[in-house]
C-alpha cells in the first residue's frame, strides 16, 4: 500500500515538473530590485516628467526622460548582440485637442523591440508610463516625481528588457515607455495607430502603472497581492458576435478576459506565494490607463497593478498638511515588490512568447446531447491542443484535458449547457496559447 502510494505521489510529482518550465524560474530569480531602484531614482531625477514640460535640457524634463530611456534599451541591446530595435514612435498632439494639452506638444514613446524567430511579426507588449504630474494636470513647471506612478512601471518594463534580452523567443517582445497617459492617453493611441498601420499581430499588452506601493490609504498592506484589469469583451464586436454572446455565453470571455486569466494561471502555477485578483473592470472606477487605447482598436490588453493605493501620494503637489506629507515621493515605493510584479510581466510575456499562436476559429457544438464537441483551426506549430471548462460562474478556467495534434474532440458526458468552454493550442516546449472562446457553432 505504502509503495503503491509513494509510486502516485511520484506520478503527480512528475506530471507538476513537466507542466513548468525551469527558464521561468531562472528569470524569476534574475530580476533585481536593486537595478529597480537604480531606475526610478534616475527617473525621479529629472524633476518632473510631464508631457508638457521641458524637452531641450539634459537634466530637467520630458525630453532628458525618454532619452535617457532610449539610450539604457540600447545599452540593453548591445550587451545582447543587438537583439532589441530601438527607436522613438512620435506623435504630434495639438494645443486645445483637449483641456490638458495647453499647447502643441509632441508625444514620443520609446519603443524596444525584441525579434521573434518563427513569427516576428507577431508581439506581445509590456509598457510603462514616462510622464508624471501634480494636483493641477495642466502644471508642466512644479516639482513632479512620479516615483510610484509612473516610474515604477516604466522601470519594470525596462528591467525585463535586461533580463529577457538573454533568452530567444519564436514571437516578438515589446517593452514600450508611453507618453501622454496623464494628458490623455496620447501614448498608448499613437502606438496602437501605429501597430495597426504596421499590420501587427498583437497578443496582448500588459500595462504597468503603479506597481511599487504595498501600504494602501486605507491602512492594508501586503507586498504579495496585486490586480488585473480586464474589460469583459472588445468594444469592436461585431453585431453578429453581440447576438451569439447573448445566446450562447461569453459575457466576461473577451479576449483581455482570456489574457487576465492567462496571467493568473501562471502566476498560481510559478509564483504561488503572490496574489494575484483579477477584476472585472476595464480599470478602476471611472479612470484610465494606457491599455484602453489598445482596447479601442480591438487589441487584448489588461492592467497590472498595486492592490493597495494610497491617494495622497497620487497626483499630488509635493506639501506636508496636518502632518501628511503628500507627493508620489520615493521614498515610499517598495522596491522588493516592485521586483516581484516585474517578474510577473517577465515570465508572462516569456511564456506567451514561447508559445504557438492561438487556434483563429475554435467551434461548439453538443446540443441538447450529453457530450460536448469541438473543432478548431489547425496551428501549424502547435504540438496539440488543451481544452478547457469551467462553471459558468466561474472567474478562472478550472478543468482541463489535452489532446494530441488533432482538430476536433468530443467531451463525452459533459453536457455543453453547464459549462463554458476554451481551446489553446500548446508547443513542443509545453507552453500554452491563450485560450480562445468559441467563436462559432456546430451544427447538430
Amino acid at each position: 500500500m505504502k509503495k503503491l502510494l509513494l509510486l502516485s505521489l511520484l506520478s503527480v510529482s512528475f506530471l507538476s515538473f513537466s507542466q513548468t518550465d525551469a527558464r521561468l524560474y531562472e528569470i524569476i530569480n534574475s530580476v533585481s530590485a536593486e537595478r529597480i531602484e537604480n531606475d526610478v531614482t534616475k527617473l525621479v531625477s529629472f524633476g518632473t516628467r510631464h508631457t508638457l514640460s521641458d524637452t531641450v535640457s539634459k537634466t530637467r524634463g520630458i525630453g532628458a526622460a525618454r532619452r535617457w530611456i532610449k539610450s539604457e534599451f540600447e545599452n540593453i541591446s548591445k550587451d545582447c548582440n543587438k537583439c532589441l530595435e530601438v527607436f522613438m514612435q512620435n506623435n504630434f498632439v495639438e494645443k486645445g485637442t483637449n483641456e490638458r494639452i495647453t499647447k502643441d506638444v509632441w508625444v514620443n514613446n520609446v519603443v524596444a523591440i525584441q525579434r521573434g524567430t518563427k513569427h516576428p511579426n507577431r508581439f506581445i507588449i509590456m509598457s510603462g508610463d514616462i510622464d508624471s504630474r501634480v494636483t493641477d494636470p495642466n502644471n508642466f513647471t512644479d516639482e513632479a516625481p512620479g516615483a510610484n506612478d509612473n516610474a515604477t512601471g516604466m522601470a519594470g518594463a525596462m528591467e525585463a528588457a535586461r533580463v529577457l534580452s538573454k533568452y530567444k523567443f519564436e514571437n516578438s517582445i515589446i517593452y514600450a515607455g508611453l507618453s501622454g497617459e496623464e494628458q490623455g492617453l496620447f501614448g498608448g493611441k499613437g502606438l496602437a495607430e501605429y501597430a495597426k498601420e504596421k499590420g501587427w499581430e498583437i497578443i496582448g499588452v500588459f500595462n504597468n502603472d503603479m506597481i511599487g506601493n504595498i501600504k494602501g490609504v486605507d491602512g492594508v498592506i501586503s507586498n504579495t497581492d496585486f490586480r488585473i484589469f480586464s474589460e469583459p469583451v472588445p468594444p469592436t464586436e461585431t453585431e453578429r458576435e453581440r447576438t451569439l454572446r447573448r445566446f450562447y455565453g461569453g459575457e466576461v470571455d473577451g479576449i483581455s478576459r482570456q489574457l487576465a486569466r492567462y496571467v493568473y494561471k501562471t502566476v498560481n502555477t510559478y509564483m504561488p506565494e503572490m496574489n494575484p485578483m483579477m477584476v472585472y473592470r476595464l480599470d478602476r472606477f471611472g479612470r484610465g490607463g494606457h491599455h484602453r487605447p489598445f482596447n479601442d482598436v480591438g487589441f487584448a490588453g489588461i492592467r497590472i497593478m498595486e492592490a493597495h493605493e494610497n491617494y495622497t501620494q497620487q497626483h499630488q503637489d509635493i506639501r506636508v498638511e496636518n502632518g501628511i506629507k503628500y507627493g508620489d515621493r520615493l521614498e515610499y515605493v517598495d522596491f522588493d515588490y516592485t521586483a516581484k510584479l516585474t517578474a510577473v510581466n517577465a515570465i508572462n510575456l516569456a511564456s506567451l512568447a514561447w508559445a504557438p499562436p492561438a487556434p483563429e476559429k475554435v467551434a461548439i457544438g453538443g446540443i441538447v446531447e450529453a457530450s460536448a464537441k469541438f473543432e478548431w483551426s489547425k496551428v501549424p506549430s502547435a504540438k496539440g491542443y488543451k481544452i478547457y471548462w469551467r462553471d459558468t460562474t466561474s472567474p478562472t478556467w478550472d478543468h482541463s484535458r489535452y489532446v494530441e495534434d488533432v482538430t476536433s474532440f468530443t467531451l463525452e458526458g459533459i453536457v455543453i449547457d453547464n459549462f463554458f468552454f476554451g481551446v489553446s493550442a500548446v508547443g513542443e516546449n509545453g507552453h500554452e496559447s491563450v485560450v480562445v472562446f468559441p467563436n462559432t457553432i456546430i451544427r447538430n
